[in-house]
């Protein structure tokens, strides 16, 4: 079974996250660098949608059972290759010259939340799924770098309110929240308007390069500081 794989679908690539519940663990963040990179190999790739072949999840988050047994059995190497591993998936939403565009058809709790925060665009269906940031439940901050693309999916106030409740948001809130770009009313009206907004899109990469990275470049600096301070002494939790 794969973890993640793509396709293409006129001139736009659709990446599937393929692997259930889409729990983020190093063979997932290489698969989905992988497949980010190979799309945009494609010269003819003109935008780039995120979803996920599972019915009940976007994606879930972390694999917190792969990344509590990696820190028991000392593999710290493996656990800090995942966070860069994440990292640059992030770094590459942000900066790619085409469009990205998460379809999020189930539900997208804490890094899987993010990493649609992460795209330029984002639909979600409204049938079924929750959006949620519930690390303030389970005592992990989001990392500097997380919290500043996160936020640049929302109106301020509009995210501050999901980030400290750690509530569950369905796609008609995040819609009226303008976090969205259309809530769709089920999994088959999510990818037909989805792929419709994204063959909208015919630009030069050039130019959308430039404009993506110069719209992110203080994301981009904050991520850089986090390798030392945060990444490399794995100071993920928060206990008290």
């Amino acid at each position: 079974m794969s973890v993640v794989k793509w396709e293409k679908s006129g001139n736009t690539a659709i990446i599937w996250m393929d692997n259930g519940a889409n729990t983020q663990n190093l063979l997932f963040a290489q698969e989905l660098g992988r497949c980010l990179d190979e799309a945009l190999e494609d010269t003819e790739t003109h935008a780039i949608v995120l979803t996920s072949s599972d019915e009940k999840s976007f994606s879930q988050g972390v694999d917190v059972q792969w990344m509590g047994q990696a820190l028991a059995e000392n593999r710290i190497d493996d656990a800090k290759a995942f966070m860069y591993g994440m990292s640059e998936v992030f770094r590459k939403l942000l900066t790619l010259p085409v469009p990205t565009i998460a379809a999020i058809n189930g539900h997208a709790f804490g890094n899987g939340a993010i990493l649609s925060c992460a795209c330029d665009f984002r639909f979600m269906r409204s049938d079924r799924g929750y959006f949620c940031f519930p690390e303030v439940d389970l005592g992990i901050p989001f990392l500097p770098g997380m919290l500043a693309f996160v936020k640049k999916a929302f109106a301020y106030d509009q995210f501050y309110d999901l980030y400290l409740t750690g509530r569950r948001a369905k796609a008609p809130e995040l819609a009226d929240r303008k976090m969205l770009v259309k809530a769709c009313e089920n999994t088959e009206t999510l990818m037909s308007e989805t792929l419709a907004f994204a063959a909208t899109f015919a630009k030069k990469r050039g130019i959308f390069g430039i404009h993506k990275a110069r719209a992110h470049k203080s994301i981009l600096d904050i991520m850089d500081s986090e390798d030392t301070e945060i990444i490399e002494s794995l100071a993920l939790f928060v206990t008290d």
